[in-house]
């Protein structure tokens, strides 16, 4: 039988197993109103406060300030592939400059294609996305409305250690399988969004921190739903918002203050669970492949696959029997993937090294 506790899903995530008891009776009842979490009302003072104490509980984490709007808006990063070129470069003299690191980025590019003109400055493809470019090694425009890039990419498992070198452009970065994970400087962003269904809590809404800067670069006319000053106005309740998914989302949010510590102990446990999973794989070179060049290793999303193909189906056979779940790799590049998410506990982690040990022994 599949166990929750051994979800390595590359989205939608594993949840604490906390938020998960919390919400399954919120579903029935919230024990603050005595109402079901699928009717209470977005209008409502309770509602409100949920708003604010997840926002509070962001900030803190991550030390943003007050400059920044923090939005819960709907339709995943896939929305914000088109939001931002229509909110930042439709007015623009220079295209767009965005980075292609893998699968999600150029479906962003893609998206951004279709409103706004883009120049790509730097595109892995060539070498099948295994690893990442040097910041320096950019030639960068000055007078480009926006530089975007996906910090970790989780189909080939790439992730960039740092922001790019800033050169006055604003920086726009996609963190959704990576927000929470670890600590980064906001002000390094004019922008960053992550949709909820990694770290953050089930799909339904995303995450949009924004500097209050950005918001006078807006062109007039557009669709009021499609313009985030409509959002920040209405302190994200200008339609009926995501209720549960925001529920679940402040749930996660105490979880990681009140059972892990916050960001930093979160990003140790984290650093610490990819250690262990790759030197487990890197135990049988021979056997198993690692998707991405070692510099540029995710921690969050491990891809790999065994070099004899018949492995393959044998080992996803024995895990799923042993009560894993998830491992199957992205249809664009297949093999085997492992997503590391915060609620992915260190004790999962060694048990799938163990699986994989002992699966290579049997095989060698």
């Amino acid at each position: 039988m599949l166990s929750n506790l051994l979800n390595f899903s590359g989205g939608p995530g594993a949840l604490p197993p906390s938020v998960l008891d919390q919400t399954q009776r919120a579903i029935t009842a919230l024990p603050e109103t005595g109402i079901s979490i699928l009717g209470m009302s977005h209008r409502s003072d309770w509602f409100r406060a949920l708003l604010q104490e997840a926002q509070d509980n962001i900030r803190r984490f991550l030390d943003i300030p007050e400059r920044f709007h923090i939005l819960f808006l709907q339709g995943g990063s896939s929305l914000q592939f088109s939001m931002i070129p229509m909110n930042f470069a439709a007015a623009a003299r220079a295209p767009a400059e965005f980075v292609a690191s893998g699968y999600w980025s150029r479906k962003a590019i893609g998206e951004a294609e279709a409103v706004v003109r883009s120049r790509i400055v730097w595109d892995g493809v060539a070498e099948g996305y295994r690893r990442l470019p040097a910041w320096s090694s950019l030639e960068r425009s000055a007078q480009a409305p926006f530089l975007h890039f996906i910090s970790n990419e989780t189909v080939e498992g790439l992730q960039f250690r740092d922001a790019p070198l800033p050169n006055g452009v604003p920086l726009i970065a996609d963190m959704s399988s990576d927000f929470l994970s670890r600590r980064f400087d906001i002000g390094d962003y004019a922008m960053v969004y992550a949709h909820a269904q990694k770290n953050l809590g089930p799909a339904g809404v995303t995450l949009v921190l924004i500097d209050d800067a950005m918001l006078s670069r807006i062109p007039a006319g557009l669709p009021p739903m499609l313009d985030y000053r409509t959002h920040v106005e209405h302190g994200s309740n200008y339609n009926t918002p995501p209720v549960f998914s925001i529920y679940v989302l402040n749930l996660v949010s105490r979880w990681l203050r009140d059972e892990i510590g916050g960001v930093d102990a979160m990003e140790k446990i984290n650093l610490d669970k990819a250690a262990t999973l790759y030197q487990a794989l890197e135990r049988h070179p021979e056997m198993i492949e690692i998707h991405a060049d070692p510099a540029a290793r995710s921690a969050m999303n491990v891809a790999f696959r065994f070099r004899a193909p018949a492995h393959h189906d044998l080992f996803l056979a024995e895990a799923q029997a042993a009560g894993f779940s998830g491992l199957e790799g992205h249809r664009s590049i297949g093999g085997l993937r492992a997503s590391l998410y915060n609620a992915v506990s260190m004790q999962a982690v060694q048990q799938l090294a163990g699986l994989l040990d002992d699966f290579a022994q049997r095989r060698a």
